[in-house]
């Protein structure tokens, strides 16, 4: 009996030590979601910046990603971890850390419900609203693969980020459409976007806004306009429907689908679109076509 009072007093002081000085959180929560990491990657950010005094302060890769949220006088870190639990369900884990009174938290969580714990409640309940809201203004839909036909087209070179990237398509749509119009050029398809580098880390990619055209000897010159021939290319396709500002959401369901079924890509995705963002309307009505080529 001695013994085993023993190795209890050793376990529990060995809990208690860990407890309190060596758990590196306060608090955890568990969410989940039916989508995939990268879109709750997204919303994750989307909702940081529409929060008072939080910003995203680390990214490791889309999965794991650590926000700083100020409350008053507290200091509050989010480490977001997402897990993909199947094709489209995600499990989020959020380890929540009072820089300032984290000690304290962790005294008086077994017999109160703290201010900590309240407000961190309710700010993840506000998050997970705010990602449910987003989930039902767009629908991905996994075609499989799927072979892009060669065609030559006209381009403007665009930077932005992933949420910039509808607004550089609109502010550039006219100038394209109009001048290969005035100068009779005859077009050869829906307009298109083609990524040519994606950081996704900072979220930040540089594109070409393309219209598919029939080549001649008299294209017009502009200093903003370029021309080239798009090859053959092998791909995994998606449906989009909705506001193409999220269309990216697409990109992280086929690179989820390529990871589950070993296919080699590359993260340089193409969307072809059917609706001219200018003419507003019901977004879940727009479609665009989503393609990762293969390697």
């Amino acid at each position: 009996m001695k013994k085993i009072t023993s190795i209890i007093g050793v376990v529990l002081i060995g809990f208690l030590l860990w407890y309190m000085f060596i758990k590196p959180y306060d608090y955890l929560v568990t969410l989940e979601a039916k989508t995939s990491p990268g879109t709750i990657n997204q919303t994750i950010k989307t909702w940081s910046v529409s929060l008072d005094n939080s910003s995203i302060i680390k990214q490791n890769d889309i999965n794991n990603l650590t926000q700083r949220i100020t409350f008053n006088d507290s200091t509050y870190i989010y480490k977001w971890n997402i897990i993909s639990i199947n094709d489209s369900t995600s499990k989020v884990k959020v380890y929540i850390k009072d820089e300032h009174h984290s000690f304290k938290n962790k005294i008086t969580f077994p017999f109160n419900n703290t201010d900590f714990e309240k407000r961190t409640k309710n700010t993840l309940v506000d998050f997970n609203k705010k990602l449910n809201e987003h989930l039902k203004k767009f629908k991905v839909t996994i075609i499989g693969e799927s072979k892009l036909k060669s065609t030559y087209y006209a381009y403007v070179p665009i930077k932005s980020t992933q949420m910039g990237k509808a607004l550089g398509m609109m502010r550039n749509y006219s100038l394209l459409s109009t001048i290969l119009v005035e100068n009779n050029v005859e077009l050869n398809g829906k307009p298109f976007i083609e990524i040519t580098h994606w950081n996704m880390d900072k979220d930040s990619i540089h594109f070409n806004f393309c219209y598919p055209i029939i080549k001649n000897d008299s294209l017009p010159v502009h200093k903003l306009i370029k021309y080239k021939q798009f090859e053959d290319k092998n791909t995994l396709k998606a449906i989009y429907n909705g506001n193409y500002i999220t269309s990216d959401r697409a990109w992280y369901s086929l690179i989820d689908y390529a990871k589950k079924y070993n296919i080699k890509i590359e993260k340089k995705p193409i969307e072809i679109f059917y609706n001219n963002p200018n003419m507003g309307g019901d977004a879940l009505q727009w479609k665009a076509e989503i393609y990762l080529p293969l390697k």
